[in-house]
């Protein structure tokens, strides 16, 4: 079993603070930043080279380890700098009619939610958000009330895998199957899924899918990766026009050509995710996330325990290493954060859902049971509960 903690040297992290916000940012240990950092100088010792012969074969290369690890194939994935672009890549492309219907949930992330708005303001169509009450227990019946929502309008299901305000994990594989029976295409934000619980792209069927490799993975920062299943990658048109465009490269499609390479940039990152990859498989990931996980559930009960506020989940098998904890509204959610910051030296985001106020939190390889036993001592105290 993996002790906590035990993988904190790895990491660049400042020892001063407790670190319990990877959700947001994730820390990249030192074998994955010394390579993110020998591509950076591969390309400046010949940038024309580096950039104009070999970076094709190059990212090639890492799409193939990338597949790998997905389970699927190479040509089905582009590299994107983050989730937030890959679903403004399939956003804008998709072209949706005045009156047409995406349909959502309230437990999207907000600069998503702010993407569909001035999309539906610019398009005429309807952004829809079904509103899922926690805690949920029995997935079944999530389903049958999201589709219910479904009307004869409705184009595109979507729907994060994991939230990024509740933490829940979605039962994502049964919402594409469904919704493609009806004809609907399903687009996935897994922001925060790579590298927190298993991801098998074959197995879930959604139409498209982009999820970040710089959070849980632990890559560098801008590395990500939209998927399009073949029969709807010539959906997919250029958020960047550039040389791929037209280009008619033989063996490729129009989904590689349009989103491979959009003008020049550091490819560095890009490159570096199957160093990343292959630091988890070296360092027993699957234990050292179920341990995170035991962890994580142990403080949200604690919390619950000692502040007799409502969780929202029915059982741990909701949420993996980030989780979601309701605090009173004592602290508007800055302050909150701020003295957390400057008081305690504990990093991690402060979240208003709905009418509620939480702290959201990730515990991952670096952390301590002490991380944790501070960030309750810290919340007891500034929220007067005998911890």
């Amino acid at each position: 079993m993996y002790e906590m903690g035990s993988l904190k040297h790895s990491f660049l992290l400042d020892p001063g603070i407790i670190f319990l916000n990877h959700g947001s940012f994730g820390a990249v240990p030192h074998p994955v930043f010394d390579v993110y950092q020998h591509w950076q100088r591969e390309m400046e010792k010949q940038p024309v080279e580096f950039l104009g012969r070999k970076i094709n074969a190059y990212l090639a290369k890492a799409r193939c380890a990338v597949a790998d690890y997905l389970n699927t194939d190479k040509d089905n994935l582009v590299f994107v700098p983050n989730a937030t672009h890959g679903i403004n890549t399939v956003a804008r492309s998709l072209h949706l009619s005045p009156g047409d219907e995406v349909l959502s949930t309230d437990h999207e992330y907000g600069a998503m939610d702010r993407t569909w708005h001035f999309i539906a303001k610019a398009s005429n169509i309807t952004y829809r958000q079904h509103a899922i009450t926690l805690p949920v227990n029995d997935p079944s019946v999530l389903l049958d009330e999201l589709f219910a929502d479904v009307s004869p309008k409705t184009r595109l299901i979507f729907i994060s895998h994991i939230s990024s305000p509740t933490s829940i994990i979605f039962p994502i594989r049964e919402i594409c199957i469904r919704a493609r029976k009806l004809g609907i295409l399903t687009l996935i934000d897994g922001a925060h899924v790579p590298g927190q619980i298993p991801l098998n792209l074959e197995d879930l069927q959604p139409d498209f899918y982009t999820g970040n490799f710089h959070k849980w993975l632990c890559a560098p920062k801008g590395t990500a990766f939209l998927y399009g299943r073949p029969a709807v990658q010539h959906l997919i048109e250029p958020l960047v026009v550039s040389w791929g465009y037209e280009a008619e490269i033989p063996g490729t499609s129009t989904f590689q050509d349009y989103l491979g390479w959009t003008g020049t940039q550091d490819f560095s990152a890009y490159l570096s995710v199957p160093t990343a990859i292959d630091f988890q498989s070296q360092n027993d990931w699957k234990s050292a996330q179920n341990t995170c996980h035991d962890c994580a559930a142990q403080t949200l009960e604690r919390w619950t325990s000692i502040s007799k506020l409502t969780s929202l989940y029915a059982s741990d098998r909701w949420y993996a290493q980030m989780v979601t904890l309701q605090v009173p509204p004592k602290y508007p959610p800055l302050e909150l954060k701020s003295r957390l910051m400057d008081e305690y030296k504990i990093e991690i985001p402060v979240i208003e859902w709905g009418d509620r106020q939480f702290v959201r939190l990730s515990v991952q390889a670096y952390n301590t049971t002490q991380d944790l036993d501070a960030l309750i001592g810290a919340l007891s105290e500034l929220f007067g509960f005998s911890a």
